[in-house]
């Protein structure tokens, strides 16, 4: 197919000298027809809404090959930029405006994992409805111009509910998971049929270019010896047995076979190489991120560190790299993988949990995109190695080129197709380095990209994009959980309502679904996962004897069980004696008991199930070992082969208590203000939904632990469980390799205290929101936010970079430079405006985000400039020179530095009359 003629990049208008940059609001996408048709490549999108129901193609068909230096799409390399968005860790109202912010981005390929235990909750019932519309989400990709990255697994891991696999999977009879078997075949062919049938294969003129069958088994193979080895193959020849027509992959996997390409995830991967020089180097898991457990600390990667691990894969010969992720998304319902990870999936992705940019990340990672794509014509012209240049002790230079170039002298009168990546992987020195003829000045741990082999378009370590500052900030306290009051505090303030209701749990047996028998028996095989939660009750006989004996040593008896999952409660008599909360950790708890008959429940609660390992089948859940009273006059009593009443889940759950329509099949009673905390209440009330399209939050931090729903839909697990004080730096370096305790923050305050509720799940007033609350919290201080970029920042200095809008190609795919000045960019989130400029000084200025002062040079007239050209619009653009703001100090390196506030459109304010 002949490659359609890409439009150079545009700039309007090239204004005279003060006018220059004050109304540049059409640059910010200058270079969208360059990035647009780089998304395609040589393939033509000829059908951009094809595909609803009507068969029809997104793409001329095209085929999906590979050789040594890269994935071929319709006969031509590419350097393809991958973007981790999974689909049911959004809403489908979502997809359409996350798919085009990835693609605005840099992405060419969405990747996501198909989650088989959503798509098969019960064995020969299958679901693609809703959150799990694969197929729905497949086409919204293609009508992009977006490639599909599809991981069918059937494994995941992805920190979700078992890892991906359907619960009932354990029943079958001498049942291995992740070794050869039938439900593994008939949910991968399954899932390969329907996109067949739905002609989404690129073949059929579909965006699915790759597939990846299994999920890191090479980190455990070995633990299931040569049946592990066995496995792998049987895998390998069961996908290609399928006949899709694209390649497959098989990631952490050293020893795939030769049609399969092995592939890396890590935090960098510019080290790896395949184990067969006929495969491309591709990174399936870039972690630019990652996830978060209950009770622990926030991680967080810088942008820098996260470029700098992206350019040097590609300077070293990547071809495809994945983010893995750039959306993350929201855990709903009790899709939490475990050992007790969080709702949240926001993975400090660019695109925050909401939908919202994350910045300078996305930007940041989007400037690196652009200096890639335009060094795109080099890198894939070297069939080899590139030209290697030791520029230092710990400095390089990897130089592609169509041809041989001399790196001692200028190469700009040369015709060839030249590209550069220049390397400082010291993570303390700025270094000077020679090469083409020039010095090129490289910070720590940083890479500087010349897509013409002269001029830097972009390096690593120099953010020119503008950082955000959310509204709801996912370590911001919603309410300090640390020391709850013991009454209810009905009081006015920001609060979602101040009129509750309540509706208490019954403890242990409540009917339906109860049965007796002996011995402690496994939670997931009584529970199959319906249900967090599984109560084992029994009667215990104290005699007079035994009290008289505890009063005269002045102790309490112990309940003690070996071994207890997530968490374990214990009530004597319908009441908390105390709790335990671990994996696989002993429990210990003194009682108090009465003469007589006493009721013993034991609470079994899981919090996500175990998401990656070997033998996942045999994990379980909880308890284990013997379960013993201790402490009486004459000796322990063993309880493990007692006979004990199983009740699953709890009454309202079963009742649906959260829906609407189901309000009748609970006693519930208005909750006042001297009403005291019990365990295991429900709290009910309405509320009407913020005004505007912004998504929404909802403050859990004066909550203990339980599950939260909205008109019927679960919004997740909640959990006010502390992190520990210590393990937070007060600042982040982003230079040295980063792992994820380096960067870590929200130290000393609940995991998560905000939590998403999709806008699509609200209506305007009347909405039901239903609470089981485990622990005792007060649902008076909740409350509701609106989540969206409130403060903009930014400082560019008069030295940066000219905007990559000012790069295009020449005929012969070389890069050439349009040299202008920098620009500083500001953008609110979509349908928002700058309604004010905070800070604006052109000189030098000090200090950064939201602490900007004036320093001793500045430009009186920068506050007029930057309100004229930014106030009342959704983004500006203006250009760091003298040509606009005059000199103030010659002689001197100058910065522009602004703050500005976003608001909604009918929030607008009169910008401020002076600083």
């Amino acid at each position: 197919m002949a490659a359609a003629s890409l439009p150079p990049p545009s700039r309007w208008p090239p204004p005279p000298l003060r006018l220059l940059p004050l109304v540049l609001l059409g640059c910010l996408a200058a270079s969208a027809p360059l990035r647009a048709a780089e998304a395609a490549g040589v393939l033509r999108q000829v059908v951009a809404g094809g595909g609803d129901g009507d068969g029809g193609a997104f793409f001329e068909p095209f085929n999906v090959t590979y050789d040594h230096r890269a994935v071929i799409l319709g006969g031509k390399r590419r350097m393809l930029v991958s973007a981790g968005l999974h689909y049911p860790r959004a809403t489908p109202e979502m997809w359409p405006s996350l798919i085009a912010k990835c693609k605005e981005g840099g992405a060419d390929v969405i990747e996501t994992y198909i989650f088989w235990n959503g798509h098969e909750p019960a064995k020969g019932q299958y679901y693609f409805e809703g959150r799990f519309d694969i197929v729905k989400f497949a086409k919204l990709v293609a009508a992009e111009g977006l490639f599909l990255f599809l991981r069918i697994g059937p494994y995941a891991c992805a920190e979700w509910n078992f890892g991906g696999f359907p619960v009932w999977l354990r029943d079958i009879p001498g049942i291995e998971f992740r070794t050869d078997n039938e439900p593994y075949k008939s949910f991968v062919t399954k899932i390969v049929n329907i996109m067949k049938e739905e002609k989404l294969y690129s073949w059929q003129g579909g965006p699915i270019i790759l597939q990846q069958i299994e999920n890191e088994y090479g980190n455990i193979q070995d633990r299931y010896g040569q049946a592990g080895k066995r496995y792998m193959l049987w895998a390998a020849q069961m996908a290609l047995a399928l006949d899709t027509g694209v390649p497959w992959v098989m990631c952490r996997q050293t020893d795939a076979p030769e049609q399969i390409l092995d592939t890396c995830n890590a935090f960098y991967c510019d080290g790896f190489k395949p184990n067969s020089y006929n495969k491309p180097t591709i990174w399936t898991e870039d972690w630019d991120g990652w996830y978060a457990d209950w009770g622990e600390p926030l991680p967080h990667r810088p942008a820098q560190d996260s470029a700098f691990a992206v350019a040097r894969f590609y300077q070293r010969g990547g071809s495809l790299q994945n983010y893995y992720m750039y959306f993350g998304g929201t855990n709903f319902e009790r899709t939490a993988g475990g050992p007790r990870q969080i709702t949240s999936y926001d993975y400090d992705a660019p695109i925050d949990e909401y939908g919202i940019l994350r910045q300078p990340k996305w930007g940041h990672l989007k400037d690196l995109h652009a200096a890639i794509k335009l060094c795109e014509p080099a890198l894939i012209a070297v069939d080899g190695s590139p030209q290697y240049v030791k520029l230092g002790p710990m400095q390089e230079a990897h130089v592609y080129s169509s041809g041989k170039i001399h790196t001692n002298g200028s190469i700009s009168e040369n015709g060839q197709i030249c590209s550069a990546f220049l390397a400082n992987i010291d993570e303390h020195k700025y270094v000077s380095v020679w090469i083409f003829g020039k010095s090129y000045s490289l910070p720590p741990w940083s890479v500087s990209i010349l897509p013409d082999c002269e001029n830097v378009a972009f390096n690593t370590a120099r953010v020119g994009t503008q950082t955000s500052v959310f509204t709801v900030e996912s370590g911001s306290p919603s309410y300090s959980s640390r020391h709850k009051p013991r009454t209810l505090s009905l009081i006015g303030g920001p609060y979602l309502s101040s009129t509750w209701w309540t509706s208490k749990e019954p403890i242990g047996k409540w009917g339906e679904g109860s049965f007796a028998a002996q011995g402690i028996l496994e939670h997931l095989n009584v529970t199959k996962d319906i249900s967090d939660y599984l109560s084992y009750t029994m009667s215990v006989n104290i005699s007079d004897e035994d009290v008289t004996y505890w009063n005269s040593k002045g102790v309490l008896p112990s309940l003690t069980i070996d071994q207890i999952r997530d968490v374990a409660r214990v009530f004597v008599n319908g009441k908390l004696a105390g709790s335990k909360v671990g994996h696989w950790v002993s429990l210990n708890q003194p009682v108090q008991l009465v003469q007589g008959p006493n009721e013993l429940t034991l609470f079994s609660e899981i919090v996500g199930l175990q998401n990656y390992g070997a033998f996942l089948e045999k994990d379980g859940a909880g308890f284990r070992g013997q379960v013993k009273l201790t402490g009486l006059s004459n000796g322990d009593i063993d309880f493990t082969n007692s006979l004990w009443t199983y009740q699953i889940g709890l009454k309202g759950e079963f009742s649906r208590i959260y829906s609407p329509e189901n309000q009748g099949y609970a006693k519930w009673s208005s909750m006042q203000n001297d009403d005291t905390q019990t365990p295991f209440t429900w709290f009910k009330t309405m509320f009407d939904a913020p005004e505007g399209n912004d998504p929404v939050a909802i403050g859990l931090g004066s909550m203990g632990k339980g599950q939260a729903w909205v008109n019927g839909h679960l919004i997740g697990r909640y959990w006010s469980i502390v992190a520990p004080e210590s393990g937070c730096p007060s600042s982040c370096n982003y230079a040295g390799t980063y792992g994820d305790s380096k960067c870590r923050s929200n130290c000393g305050m609940a995991t998560q205290s905000w939590y998403h509720i999709p806008r699509e799940w609200l209506q305007e007033s009347g909405n039901l929101l239903v609470l089981l609350e485990e622990t005792g919290g007060d649902p008076s201080q909740i409350s509701l936010q609106v989540h969206y970029t409130k403060t903009i920042c930014s400082k560019i200095s008069e030295t940066y970079y000219p905007p990559l809008s000012s790069w295009s190609r020449a005929s012969n795919s070389r890069a050439t430079l349009n040299t202008v000045a920098p620009e500083l960019h500001l953008q609110c989130d979509e349908g928002h405006v700058i309604s004010k400029i905070i800070f604006a000084s052109y000189g030098t200025p000090s200090g950064g985000c939201q602490n900007f002062s004036v320093g001793n040079c500045h430009a009186s007239t920068t506050l007029d400039l930057v309100t004229e050209a930014c106030v009342g619009n959704n983004k500006c653009s203006i250009s760091v020179t003298n040509d606009v703001f005059g000199d103030p100090c010659r002689k001197v390196v100058k910065d522009l530095a602004v703050e500005a506030e976003c608001s909604p459109p009918l929030a607008t304010e009169e910008p401020r009359d002076d600083m």
